[in-house]
């Protein structure tokens, strides 16, 4: 199968079923020891709107990041509460901030570099904690095992449209309860012409 009207040297075949769009913009995941110390002790945060992944969401909480060069205000924290505190940004947001954070998936952060959060009851300074989050599917387990998919597979992502693109390197996360989804961070979409809710299709592997 191939996309139509997408002019390309090489003709791929695509695996049959849409791909949604999730563009993730910077945000925090807070511990709960952590929420404590920005938001005061017994807080606990509140809905603003459902994300795309079942029992997630944006919180109306929002906290300061502060860098060795510069500060993000406004930074949402989504929930749920995990066990660790994780700051996600874009290579523009880093440039603003000071800071030269990896490319990594969502809990590892050894070797990671550390920011100051800044709440409305207290602030703390991080260690470690900010990455570059890498591309990834959500995909639900029974839909993966369909197509021959594993957990932890690298696949490459096609764009279509005026700014088409292949994205390599698409880390897939395979769970019974996950929803079918294309995560990447604003500068990566931003360079595609991709929105929330647009559509892109799997390479074949």
């Amino acid at each position: 199968m191939s996309v139509a009207g997408a002019p390309c040297l090489v003709e791929y075949r695509f695996l049959d079923f849409d791909v949604p769009v999730g563009v993730s913009n910077r945000h925090v995941h807070l511990s709960g020891e952590h929420l404590a110390r920005l938001f005061g002790p017994g807080h606990e945060l509140t809905l603003l709107r459902p994300l795309g992944q079942p029992g997630e969401f944006a919180a109306q909480e929002t906290v300061t990041l502060v860098g060795p060069r510069g500060v993000l205000e406004s930074v949402r924290v989504l929930g749920p509460i995990r066990d660790y505190t994780q700051i996600e940004v874009s290579m523009t947001d880093s440039f603003r901030l000071g800071l030269k954070p990896p490319v990594r998936e969502s809990g590892d952060l050894e070797g990671t570099p550390g920011i100051a959060i800044v709440g409305p009851a207290g602030a703390l300074s991080l260690s470690k904690g900010v990455i570059l989050a890498a591309r990834h599917i959500h995909i639900e387990e029974e839909r993966a095992k369909k197509y021959g998919l594993k957990d932890g597979q690298l696949l490459k992502v096609y764009v279509p449209g005026e700014r088409g693109i292949i994205f390599d390197n698409v880390i897939l996360r395979a769970k019974p309860n996950y929803k079918l989804e294309f995560h990447l961070d604003t500068d990566e979409a931003n360079a595609a012409l991709l929105q929330t809710g647009d559509i892109v299709k799997i390479i074949a592997p």
